[in-house]
């Protein structure tokens, strides 16, 4: 089949190279010059752990093509892909101006039938504005379907090559058999493609993010009281985890949820529910105690140094807001590292993927080093923002040799209590004994 992906984004990339994968011809565009010739010397612009075998596969192949022409997009495409960003707006609702001013263009530009597809994580009632907005530039007919991505960073290729489930919102027969025939080769093993109207299929997405965050921030706020009556957050973590109602997954605490879908989509339902007259008061409640989260050590650092940390030197360890990716968005680190700034504090930094981008927003505020122990060469103490599995089983002699004092403040609980405390260092976590 013929499939054009407009926006190369992580949604966008992932989804154009992967439909590639299986026999698909693609072109993906971005307006983006530089990105699109980097994308055509063979470079992929972002971090997504296995991306480049199958991006380099496929250009090779000559299934995966890039243009900053939508026009050629459009005229290429049987479906048309719409991976575009909807950022938060002021009001915390989700900027839909990308979607809109392209469909217009669309509109403008349509010759034939197409198969508009909403990839992008979009309100409900989104694919209802994007068919006015089309249909108000042409009388070409189309249809306007509501697939979204249940794509997590890094493990995004795995994800679309083997989805847990495929969900189309239409209500046209004949859009729906070219999605189903398109996704077939991806549900071999009976994963389900489920098929629903499109507001059903635009609010899933929405749901089970904020469903996710809403468990994350559960288990924070145990963590949190655990602390309070002196119990291990660890021992009542797997003590629900062996609930089947419940599952494992999600339950681990710490320094609170970011990236680029879950501030964003929590905000944006609740703002969605209040347009509607309802009032998603758990999602609040989600949105404060995830803020609250994400500097919840800083009062325990400064309380270890006596409320004086001006002069004192912090190592920092992961800064991406999840391992396997170099997205900093909404990344608890950053929050942890404005507030260290603030209080006077020095940050020598180090994360495998993340450190340009780190770099970009804050330039020679911070101390960037090669490697992880380069990092904490003569801090006052060690702070982790995020779980890399390097950070899982550092050389501990080595630590106390390069510290000046064995302190650690572990916002990713990676450490077992017992072994930490047998390797003589001074230890605070979330939900547990301090060392």
């Amino acid at each position: 089949m013929k499939i054009s992906v407009i926006g190369t984004g992580y949604v966008g990339l992932v989804t154009g190279t992967c439909l590639a994968e299986t026999g698909n011809e693609v072109i993906c565009v971005d307006i983006d010059e530089a990105k699109v010739e980097q994308m055509k010397s063979g470079i992929v612009p972002i971090y997504e752990p296995h991306l480049d075998v199958l991006f380099e596969r496929n250009i090779k192949a000559n299934r995966l093509k890039f243009s900053t022409s939508l026009n050629e997009g459009l005229d290429h495409g049987e479906i048309i892909f719409l991976a575009l960003p909807t950022p938060e707006d002021d009001d915390g609702s989700a900027d839909l101006s990308y979607v809109l001013g392209v469909a217009k263009e669309i509109g403008k530009h349509i010759k034939e039938y197409k198969v508009i597809v909403d990839k992008s994580t979009v309100p409900v009632g989104t694919s209802d504005k994007v068919k006015a907005t089309i249909s108000s530039e042409t009388n070409v007919e189309f249809d306007v379907v509501s697939n979204p991505e249940f794509l997590r960073e890094g493990f995004a290729v795995d994800d679309f090559l083997k989805p847990e489930r495929i969900v189309i919102g239409s209500s046209s027969e004949r859009a729906t058999k070219l999605m189903n025939k398109l996704y077939k080769p991806f549900v071999r093993s009976g994963n389900p493609i489920l098929i629903m109207d499109e507001r059903s299929a635009e609010l899933t997405k929405y749901a089970a993010n904020s469903f996710l965050a809403a468990k994350i921030t559960f288990m924070n706020e145990i963590a949190n009281f655990c602390e309070k009556v002196g119990a291990d957050v660890d021992k009542v973590r797997i003590g629900m985890g062996t609930d089947s109602r419940i599952g494992k997954r999600f339950l681990f605490p710490g320094i609170g949820y970011g990236g680029s879908c879950f501030p964003k989509d929590v905000k944006a339902l609740r703002k969605s529910g209040k347009e509607h007259n309802h009032d998603f008061e758990i999602l609040s409640s989600v949105i404060k105690v995830n803020s609250n989260q994400k500097t919840i050590l800083i009062p325990k650092i400064t309380s270890y140094f006596n409320n004086d940390l001006k002069g004192k030197t912090f190592a920092i360890w992961g800064l991406a807001f999840k391992p396997e990716t170099d997205d900093i968005r909404e990344a608890p680190a950053l929050y942890m590292i404005d507030k260290l700034l603030e209080l006077g504090a020095k940050l020598n930094v180090f994360d495998p993927e993340a450190m340009p981008n780190v770099k970009k927003k804050y330039g020679d505020q911070l101390n960037y080093s090669s490697n992880m122990y380069d990092t904490v060469n003569g801090v006052d103490a060690l702070i982790i923002c995020t779980e890399w599995s390097i950070f899982r089983t550092p050389n501990f002699s080595e630590l106390k040799k390069l510290m000046l004092e064995p302190v650690i403040f572990d916002g990713r609980n990676l450490y077992d209590i017992k072994d930490i405390e047998n390797e003589g260092f001074n230890y605070t976590s979330i939900g547990r004994k301090s060392v």
